[in-house]
C-alpha cells in the first residue's frame, strides 16, 4: 500500500511518465475520501491538494514527522525546479481569475514556468513515493486545463459531481472552520465551476476521463473504485474500505486528521432542499445525465458515510503512534474559500 510506506524507505524505481488522476469539480464533493480510498490501492499515492504546493514552497502546514519527512524528500527531488515557490499561481488555477482582466498578463507570464514546475513535481512525487500513479485532488478545472498541456505525464480526469443541494448546504454550514457562503453565492460558484469543468472534461480524450457521482461512490464504493482502476489499466485489488490509511497528503480537509478512516454503510441524510438551488442547477443535472455516471449503484437506498476509525494498537492515531506507523494525526486548517 503506497500510503503506508515510509518516505525515506527504499523504493522501486517508478516508470518515467507518472500517471496522474486529477479529481476535478466543486469543493465539498467528497474528493478527499475518494482520494484516500484510491491511495490505499497498490501502486497509487494520494498526494492531496497539490495546488497548495507552490504557494507554500513545498512545506506542508502540519508538522507530523512522516508528513514533513516525505515532502522534504520531494523538495530535494525537485532541486532547482521549484522556481515558482510562493508565486501567485492562483491566477492560473482559480476559476474567478478569468473574470479579472488585470490578471490575464500575469497568467500569460506564469504559464510556461507553472507547467514545468507542475510536471517536475509529479515526477518528484513518483520517485519519492516509488509509485506510478498519483491522485491530485486540487479540484480546480483551470489547473486541469494547464495539466493537459504536460507531455511528461499521463493525465486522467475524474470529474466528481455531487447533488448540488448537498454542496450548497455544505458551503452554508456554520459549524466548520471554512468560510460560509449563502445560497446565491454558492450557486454562482457552482455554475462557474460546472461550466469550466465540463469544458475541460470534454476536450480531454474520452478513454482518459470518467464522471464519478459522489452518491454512486457512497452507495457502491467497491464498484466505483473498480471502474476507476480499470480505466487507468490498474490490476490493483480493492482496498479494505473498513480500514483506510489517510497517508501523507500535502493538503486536505479535516478527514485527514485521523490516521485511519472507514466507509460506514448507513442511510444518507438528505440535504435541505432549496428551491433557488433546484432551479439554478437544473440545467447541469441534464448535462451530467448526458455525460453518464461511472457506475449505476446496485442499491440506491443504501449508502456509506465516512467515519473516523480507531487505528489498531500498533497504528495508533496519537502523535506517537502516527510517527511509528508513518500516519498523520492532525490535519491542516481548511481553506477559507470554496475549492473549485
Amino acid at each position: 500500500m503506497a500510503q503506508r510506506a515510509e518516505a525515506d524507505a527504499p523504493r522501486p524505481a517508478p516508470r518515467q511518465r507518472p500517471t496522474v488522476l486529477y479529481v476535478m469539480g466543486a469543493g465539498r464533493s467528497g474528493s478527499t475520501i475518494l482520494g484516500v480510498a484510491l491511495g490505499n490501492c497498490e501502486n497509487v499515492f494520494f498526494a492531496g491538494e497539490l495546488d497548495r504546493w507552490l504557494a507554500r514552497s513545498g512545506v506542508p502546514r502540519r508538522c507530523d514527522p512522516p508528513l514533513t519527512r516525505f515532502w522534504d524528500v520531494v523538495r530535494r527531488e525537485m532541486g532547482g525546479s521549484a522556481e515558482l515557490a510562493g508565486a501567485k499561481t492562483t491566477y492560473l488555477e482559480r476559476s474567478s481569475a478569468l473574470l479579472d482582466l488585470c490578471k490575464w498578463p500575469h497568467r500569460h507570464r506564469l504559464r510556461p514556468r507553472y507547467r514545468r514546475a507542475s510536471e517536475d513535481l509529479y515526477r518528484a512525487i513518483s520517485r519519492a513515493a516509488g509509485v506510478s500513479h498519483i491522485v491530485d485532488s486540487s479540484h480546480y478545472p483551470l489547473r486541469a486545463r494547464e495539466l493537459q498541456a504536460l507531455r511528461g505525464i499521463d493525465l486522467y480526469l475524474l470529474l466528481l459531481v455531487r447533488d448540488p443541494q448537498g454542496v450548497v448546504a455544505s458551503l452554508g454550514r456554520d459549524d466548520v472552520p471554512e468560510r460560509r457562503f449563502g445560497a446565491p453565492v454558492a450557486n454562482l460558484y457552482l455554475w462557474l465551476t460546472n461550466l469550466l469543468s465540463v469544458f475541460v472534461f470534454l476536450r480531454h480524450p474520452q478513454d482518459r476521463r470518467l464522471l464519478v457521482r459522489y452518491e454512486d461512490f457512497l452507495a457502491n464504493p467497491e464498484e466505483v473504485i473498480r471502474q476507476i482502476l480499470h480505466r487507468i489499466d490498474s490490476s490493483a485489488p480493492i482496498p479494505d474500505l473498513d480500514s483506510l490509511y489517510t497517508g501523507v497528503p500535502f493538503h486536505g480537509n479535516r478527514l485527514v486528521r485521523s490516521a485511519v478512516v472507514e466507509l460506514k454503510r448507513s442511510p444518507v441524510d438528505p440535504a435541505s432542499r432549496s428551491r433557488l438551488t433546484a432551479v439554478l442547477q437544473r440545467p447541469w443535472a441534464f448535462v451530467y445525465s448526458r455525460l453518464g455516471p461511472a457506475v449505476e449503484p446496485s442499491d440506491s437506498a443504501a449508502a456509506s458515510r465516512v467515519r473516523r476509525a480507531p487505528a489498531p494498537a500498533s497504528r495508533s492515531c496519537s502523535h506517537e503512534g502516527v510517527a511509528e506507523s508513518s500516519q498523520p494525526s492532525s490535519a491542516p486548517r481548511s481553506p477559507r474559500r470554496p475549492q473549485g
